[in-house]
Order: C-alpha cells, then sequence, then structure tokens
C-alpha cells in the first residue's frame, strides 16, 4: 500500500513539473501543441521509471548502497580534484574547463561506483549510513561447498522454506565443478555435472538468493580449496554447507561454523524407544549368528536377533535399543510374533 501511494504521489509531482513546464517559455512556439506534448513528454517519462521500478522486483540494498555512495565519493573527489587543479585550467566559466569537469566526474564516479561493487562483501553498505564493521545484521550467509552441491540434497531443502538465508557460492568453487565435469572417469565426470546442473537449479529459482562470489584476497595465494572456503567464510562471517568430514573438522578448527546435511538427516530420522514393535522386511543375514538386517525407508539400519531365517520376508520385530554412530543410527531389535506399531519411516 506504501509502495502504490508513493507512485501516484510520483506522478502527481510529474504533472505538477509538467504544468509548470507548460506555464514557462521554455516551450513557446508557433506549435500550440507544443507545451502539451512537453506535458506529456513529463508524464511519460514517471511513468517509464515507475514501470521499470515494478520490473525489478528483487533489489539488492548493497548494490543500491555502493551505487549511492559511490556517486557522493565521485562527486566530492571531482569538486576536491577542481579546487586542485584550478592554477592550471583555463577560466572557470570557459567552455574547456566546464568539459574537464564533466569528463572529471564522469570517470570518478564510475571508478568509485565500479570499487565499492566489487567490494561490497567486505563492507556491508546499510542505508543510510556506511557500516564499516564486520558485524553482520540478520541471518549469516550460508557458504555452498564442492560436496553439497555434488549429493543435491540442498535443493530440497532450500525449496522447503526452512532457510531464508542468502547462499554464496565461491568462483573458486564452481571451477572445482567444471574440473569435475570434464573429468576422463565417467562416475566423476557425472557427479560434476549432476553439481552443475543443482547449481542451475537454484540459481533460476527466484525464491532462493544466490551469490556468485568473485572475488580472491591475495592472502589465500596457493591455498586449497576446503582452506579458502573457510577463509571466505571467517571474512563473511557465514557457516559453511557441507557433507566433507574433514572439511567439518578444519572449520571447527578455525572458530567458523558448519551445517552439516547428514547431520541434518540424522537428526530427522525417526526416534524408537525400546519395546516398540515394527514391521521391517530382512533383507541379509546378519554379521552374527542369528542376526538378520533389514532397513527403513529413510536408509535407518535395523539388526534383529533371530531374522537370519527370515531373509526377503517382512517380520515384527521388538526395538532393544538404539545406537547413535558417526555413520548413521542403527536399531537393534529381536524377533517377535506380537502385535506391530505403525513404522516410523
Amino acid at each position: 500500500m506504501a509502495l502504490i501511494i508513493l507512485r501516484i504521489v510520483f506522478l502527481m509531482v510529474a504533472s505538477a513539473v509538467g504544468f509548470r513546464l507548460i506555464q514557462t517559455d521554455l516551450l513557446s512556439g508557433d506549435n500550440p501543441w507544443l507545451p502539451w506534448i512537453g506535458f506529456g513528454s513529463v508524464l511519460a517519462l514517471a511513468v517509464v521509471v515507475i514501470a521499470g521500478d515494478a520490473l525489478v522486483r528483487r533489489k539488492r540494498v548493497d548494490t543500491i548502497s555502493a551505487v549511492y555512495f559511490g556517486m557522493l565519493i565521485g562527486l566530492f573527489l571531482t569538486y576536491v580534484l577542481k579546487l586542485a587543479l584550478s592554477p592550471v585550467l583555463p577560466q572557470p566559466d570557459s567552455v574547456v574547463s566546464e568539459w574537464v569537469q564533466l569528463v572529471m566526474g564522469m570517470m570518478l564516479c564510475y571508478t568509485c561506483i565500479s570499487v565499492l561493487i566489487q567490494t561490497k562483501h567486505d563492507f556491508r553498505f546499510i542505508i543510510p549510513y556506511v557500516e564499516f564493521s564486520k558485524d553482520v545484521k540478520g541471518l549469516k550467509p550460508l557458504v555452498l561447498d564442492t560436496s553439497v552441491v555434488i549429493d543435491g540434497r540442498i535443493a530440497d531443502v532450500i525449496e522447503t522454506q526452512i532457510l531464508d538465508n542468502q547462499l554464496i557460492m565461491p568462483r573458486f568453487v564452481i571451477g572445482e565443478l567444471q574440473g569435475i565435469a570434464d573429468s576422463s572417469d565417467k562416475l566423476r565426470r557425472g557427479r560434476g555435472r549432476r553439481g552443475l546442473d543443482i547449481l542451475n537449479r537454484l540459481r533460476n529459482d527466484e525464491n532462493v538468493d544466490l551469490v556468485i562470489f568473485d572475488r580472491e584476497s591475495p592472502e589465500w595465494e596457493g591455498q586449497p580449496v576446503d582452506m579458502k572456503l573457510v577463509l571466505l567464510t571467517k571474512q563473511l562471517e557465514g557457516k559453511i554447507v557441507t557433507n566433507d568430514y574433514n572439511l567439518n573438522k578444519v572449520a571447527k578448527l578455525h572458530g567458523v561454523g558448519v551445517i552439516n546435511l547428514n547431520d541434518i538427516a540424522n537428526a530427522l530420522k525417526p526416534v524408537f524407544l525400546p519395546g516398540e514393535v515394527i514391521d521391517v522386511q530382512i533383507v541379509k543375514q546378519g554379521e552374527e549368528a542369528g542376526q538378520g538386517v533389514g532397513y527403513l525407508e529413510d536408509g535407518t539400519m535395523i539388526v534383529v536377533e533371530g531374522g537370519r531365517e527370515y531373509v526377503n520376508k517382512t517380520v515384527k520385530i521388538m526395538v532393544t535399543s538404539v545406537l547413535q554412530t558417526s555413520a548413521g543410527r542403527m536399531v537393534f531389535g529381536r524377533y517377535t510374533n506380537g502385535p506391530a506399531a505403525k513404522a516410523k519411516a
């Protein structure tokens, strides 16, 4: 509603400017329609501005702030440079002096805006002031690792809208994915192409805020990809999203937060209490005598005492204990003829 009111007020102001233009002698001439053409041009320009604003739905505050402050800094430097060069410039009112100032302003404004846009991840711009501290406001950005993109589950997690954080995809990770996709090994090549497909899927989703991070600091020179990820995440004060066990350990060693999709998957697996009775299909024999092994739909491994003779059959088991390991959750039970509870798969 506030945006609609703003646009209506803007059109009213544009109409007032158009009427003011009609009353001036600027558009006076033999053609009686000339003032009204000028009035219509002002309104048309206002409509074009509103249309452009409506079409660009996803506006980035940091980019707008970079343009805003870059323009201010460029104009300020132009004024300072004009004062410094005034002894060698022609008369201030001369045409040459005006063109020199115009060219200087154009070049300095472009340079300042370009530098601020390229370094907006180092200095976080918050209108109406510039925040040069490293305190991140709101949700922390999530830096994606190669393994988690190849895995593909991150796209499904994002589509559930449980995470609203900004996703950061470093350019050097994309380069690693391209190298994997160009590998001579068929399996490795397939994994790399799957990662690129997942990345394109995230990028084409309008609800996902995905940023490709292009810059690399000089101190990253010669560092492996995992270390670059840790340094970048620490610089952005975000979190790494990964399935890599070693990267998980390195990140925690440097005090960087980690989101491990395997840990999330394990946390969402059903919880069984000793004494519960569930239906399980025995798929193979266990390592111990008389044991059978089955799996739930989510991949939870079920070790069944007395289940060896029921391979390829669905039986009722009573849960005796649950063991949480680094590889996942294991449920131990024994064969029973009692009534079964509904399986929590």
